[in-house]
């Protein structure tokens, strides 16, 4: 559907009134603006009106259209500029990140934003667009640098609460009573590997408009290279992420590894002082008639002294020893 749609001149906000086409048209017809079109997981029907009128590339729409298997990518189409996003949003519940698309069509006198799922809405950013007259001034790649913002802003607080969840974890492999997080730590690592595969191609996209080789983005070449430090901090932050929870598993898995051992010399020690007494009562049932101390009035509580002093020493040692 239509979430909104303005038209832009010299940075300032004007509402559309009549036909589409008529809106577009104004927009031409005055070299200082645009018209801003933002659709949110549109019908094919809704998303054939608003083409009748701007021409964009068959294949860009269907894929726009589609949302799936997209890959962050800048392509030209004529006179239009065509940037897929992704865009990530992370659940506190269950420390997933949910992934969701953002396509811009970009043009000299329009441009028109496509958001595929619900994480990140574009309306706080048109505001903060609308409220810099002067950035939005610089046409619609002004638009495009707000959006690209926007989502970086989204990776940057994506980051820091993977960095929490990864703290989280931390303290619960080195808790006094521990648990098995294996599983958690492997689908943390998954959620962190597709939130790389999110940010990490839009990389060499924004190095391509901070460097000025995209068309009509004279105007906003320091913008881009804002977002570019951001992203490039964020990429960091994500490769930062992937390799502590490698050094966590690593860990977690060594404290596993020891805490069996422990136990297994638990269990050795419980065995050799059990073996004692299972031993003296294995010799005393042999069934012979002439056997040491049998008819001795003592014999009975010196046995049972000697397998209980037996008994307390390799207890001792044992425990002395940190195996008990």
């Amino acid at each position: 559907m239509i979430v909104d749609c303005a038209i832009y001149r010299s940075g300032v906000r004007e509402d559309v009134t009549g036909d589409f086409s008529d809106a577009l048209d104004a927009a031409r017809d005055d070299s200082g603006a645009f018209m801003w079109v933002g659709l949110h997981e549109p019908t094919e029907q809704t998303f054939q009106h608003v083409n009748e009128e701007l021409k964009l590339h068959p294949l860009a729409v269907e894929e726009a259209l589609s949302g799936e298997h997209l890959r962050p990518r800048l392509e030209r189409h004529g006179d239009t500029t065509f940037v897929v996003l992704k865009t990530v949003r992370f659940d506190e519940r269950t420390s997933d990140i949910e992934v969701g698309n953002i396509m811009v069509f970009v043009a000299d006198r329009f441009v028109v934003t496509v958001r595929q799922g619900d994480s990140t809405p574009l309306a706080e950013t048109r505001r903060r667009l609308e409220a810099n007259p002067p950035l939005l001034s610089a046409g619609p790649t002004a638009v495009l640098y707000g959006v690209c913002d926007e989502v970086v802003d989204r990776y940057g607080a994506v980051a820091h609460h993977v960095e929490a969840a990864i703290m989280s974890l931390e303290k619960q492999i080195f808790a006094t009573t521990q648990s098995d997080v294996t599983e958690k730590i492997y689908e943390l690592k998954r959620e962190v590997l597709e939130f790389r595969a999110a940010e990490d191609p839009l990389i060499p996209i924004l190095q391509e408009f901070a460097k000025g080789r995209v068309a009509g983005c004279e105007h906003t070449v320091e913008y881009f290279r804002d977002a570019l430090e951001g992203l490039l901090r964020v990429d960091q932050e994500v490769d930062a992420h992937n390799e502590l929870l490698t050094s966590v598993l690593t860990a977690h898995l060594a404290l596993l590894s020891k805490q069996e051992n422990q136990d297994q010399r638990r269990i050795s020690a419980w065995g050799a002082i059990i073996m004692i007494p299972t031993m003296v009562a294995g010799i005393y049932g042999m069934n012979f008639d002439h056997m040491p101390e049998l008819h001795w009035t003592a014999g009975y509580p010196a046995v049972l002294t000697l397998i209980a002093s037996i008994c307390l020493f390799l207890y001792w040692r044992f425990k002395k020893g940190g195996w008990l």
